[in-house]
């Protein structure tokens, strides 16, 4: 949902490792918006009970994670920059001010109009359309709630509980670096010793699954909560620091594992075909797995790469997608929703998924260009 986008990255200011880093990085958020997109068409249709072929559409939902990698690696990389040259912190106070005016804008558009849309429209049940539905949506606190499927889940926005995940590691990130790169390394760059602290960060995620599957401590919906999800970050995270150690890494290397480690978790190792398996084993295999393919799909064009899968990923149409990402992943769903009735007029569950797919992508693109013209903040 990630969905965080770092504009001074992008804007072609550091170009350390080669041309082609700086677009690619953007490029590869049109494949996880592009994968998100794809795993709700087969969800949609009904492909995610047809066996094997159905989890391996299901697990489509690794552009999240994707998504999350990248957060951590261009967020985190400016405190390990300073880190590594000695000079200052980034500024709390910017660095929050840049989060606010780069989601909110276009989010707030967007829920407003899923309820202004859904206000017209009857497409099921849709217990989040209230007005106590409307601020927990607004605020990015659906989630955390007793069981958010039942009080807060809007049939337009099911997709922003990854959003508010996000959102959590970002208020966080600030304490995360103080505790790695103050307490931790004592304002000195050790990077072994800041790799140390990133590995134990990500053990809090298998302690987190025990309790909340093995436990009625906390609520249902805390499996939805950030601490699930804290792998995929330090992924990124982790790749920052690599970045600043000098590593490189090749596509042609990991891509090939992060495809077999791809067709594994897409066997019933992985759990259902759920956001969050309700066994315990499944979660933890599920976000090991992801976490791992997701940096090993980032990897490449964060860490110097300028084979063929950095140099597609900095193509033009894929960097124009990519600059478009997050609206795309905003106002999908609703549209996605309104291709399936209105257009196409699928029963729920059933169609084609490649119909609904191309359709879906065609009308998203044009609304998500103009979502992201007109709300964006300018430097």
């Amino acid at each position: 949902m990630t969905l965080s986008q770092d504009l001074d990255v992008r804007g072609g200011r550091e170009q350390v490792t080669g041309v082609y880093r700086v677009a690619s990085l953007t490029g590869i958020r049109a494949v996880a918006a592009i994968l998100v997109m794809g795993t709700h068409a087969a969800y949609t249709t009904g492909l995610y009970t047809h066996g094997y072929i159905g989890l391996v559409y299901s697990r489509m939902e690794i552009g999240v994670p994707i998504f999350f990698v990248l957060s951590g690696f261009l967020l985190f990389r400016p405190w390990v920059k300073a880190a590594a040259t000695g000079g200052p912190p980034p500024s709390v106070g910017r660095y929050a001010w840049h989060r606010v005016r780069r989601i909110m804008p276009a989010y707030v558009v967007t829920v407003l109009v899923a309820y202004a849309v859904y206000h017209f429209r009857t497409a099921g049940p849709n217990p989040g359309h209230t007005w106590m539905g409307l601020f927990r949506n607004l605020t990015l606190t659906q989630i955390y709630t007793d069981n958010y499927l039942y009080p807060h889940l809007h049939q337009g926005l099911t997709q922003m509980w990854s959003l508010a995940v996000e959102v959590g590691f970002y208020i966080a990130l600030p304490l995360l670096a103080y505790l790695l790169l103050v307490l931790l390394c004592r304002r000195r760059w050790r990077p072994v010793l800041l790799l140390s602290g990133l590995a134990a960060l990500a053990v809090i995620t298998p302690a987190w699954l025990v309790i909340v599957h093995t436990t009625d401590w906390l609520p249902h919906a805390a499996r939805l909560w950030p601490p699930s999800y804290l792998p995929w970050f330090v992924g990124g995270m982790t790749l920052a620091v690599l970045q600043s150690m000098a590593v490189r890494c090749y596509g042609f290397v990991v891509l090939p594992v992060a495809a077999v480690s791809y067709l594994i978790v897409s066997t019933p190792i992985g759990g259902e075909p759920t956001t969050s398996p309700s066994e315990l084993r499944d979660a933890l295999v599920k976000v090991g797995f992801y976490a791992a393919i997701a940096t090993l799909a980032v990897a490449p064009p964060a860490l110097g790469d300028q084979g063929w899968y950095t140099r597609l990923l900095a193509t033009r149409p894929m960097v124009w997608l990519g600059e478009i990402s997050y609206e795309i992943f905003l106002i999908h769903l609703v549209v996605m929703e309104i291709v399936m009735v209105e257009v196409l007029r699928y029963p729920i569950y059933t169609g084609s998924m490649l119909n609904v797919f191309v359709v879906t992508l065609a009308m998203t693109i044009p609304l998500a260009w103009l979502l992201h013209r007109f709300t964006r903040v300018r430097s």
